[in-house]
């Protein structure tokens, strides 16, 4: 039997698919959990608070035929400092790019200021697009189905799915339809690679969302992780070194914690995490370092795979 035209699955004599799929939405409305839940791997860092994915970190998809490639961007939301501009312009550059857009709509808080000025500038964007209301399962069914009617009305979308990416309540759904949807082409990955994210960056977006659930709103979104060095030891063991940037001394007091309690437990989750991830021991040393407005270098903006933005 032939391979597969344009590469992929041998057995059988289908066209590949291949194509970008970029989900939009406001702030916490779960696109970092859906793609982690279409994977089935964690490729990228999920939080409660809101604006954590900065760069557009890619899941690599493959469903019977067709590799989906998930662009995971920044939430959507009002930008009032140069980083928030960088990572809303990143998002936007991400929906242009695509092959098929998903809007996301958090169903409990429904068509709210930011849904609907997404609504309205998702209209410029030319690509098909998909309407997924998440979080389902914490919404009576007649409220969902009033608020796929109202989004409809206002988002033009070849199709509306109902999901929650916690529960994995219709995430198999979803991936089928956009396996369908991407455009006939070659695969553009390995059929066993899962994010095109290198594991230095994902190392680091783990330290920093352990960072997040430690400190909640005691620290700035003005702090990021860098991995500075990995070594893979003879023993199959990592050894990894990272430094955490915060602007301001106070800061990295409250990074280090008393006695370094702080930034122990930060590194032992993060450690168990990574070691998850690798399947192989990892040693890992955390550094606090005061890096003064780092937000307006614009060296920093290209590490995050971020434009610097001039005003």
């Amino acid at each position: 039997m032939a391979e597969a035209e344009g590469g992929g699955q041998a057995g059988t004599t289908r066209p590949t698919r291949c194509g970008f799929v970029a989900l939009i939405g406001a702030p916490n409305v779960g696109k970092s959990t859906l793609v982690n839940a279409l994977v089935g791997a964690k490729v990228t860092i999920v939080s409660r608070k809101v604006q954590t994915t900065r760069a557009l970190i890619r899941g690599i998809v493959i469903d019977d035929n067709a590799q989906i490639i998930l662009v995971d961007t920044p939430g959507i939301f009002a930008p009032k400092r140069r980083l928030d501009r960088a990572m809303v312009s990143t998002a936007w550059s991400g929906a242009h790019d695509a092959d098929l857009v998903c809007v996301l709509l958090d169903a409990r808080a429904g068509i709210d200021d930011e849904a609907e000025a997404i609504f309205a500038r998702v209209a410029n964007v030319a690509h098909p697009k998909l309407l997924v209301l998440n979080k389902i399962d914490l919404v009576p069914r007649e409220k969902l189905l009033a608020l796929a009617q109202a989004a409809n009305a206002r988002l033009d979308s070849a199709d509306t799915f109902m999901i929650s990416a916690l529960t994995g309540s219709g995430v198999a759904d979803l991936r089928h339809a956009l396996a369908q949807r991407v455009p006939e082409g070659p695969f553009l990955y390995p059929e066993d690679q899962m994010s095109d994210a290198p594991m230095r960056s994902l190392a680091a977006e783990i330290t920093r969302e352990k960072l997040y659930h430690h400190l909640h709103q005691e620290l700035p979104y003005q702090s990021t992780v860098e991995t500075v060095s990995w070594t893979d030891r003879k023993d199959g063991s990592a050894r990894i070194e990272q430094t955490i940037f915060v602007e301001r001394d106070s800061q990295r007091k409250i990074v280090l914690g008393k006695g370094g309690a702080t930034i122990k437990s930060i590194g032992a989750q993060a450690r168990k995490e990574l070691t998850e991830i690798l399947g192989h021991p990892v040693h890992l040393f955390l550094f606090v370092k005061v890096r003064d407005g780092w937000g307006d270098d614009p060296e920093r903006y290209r590490e995050m795979g971020l434009d610097f933005p001039k005003e």
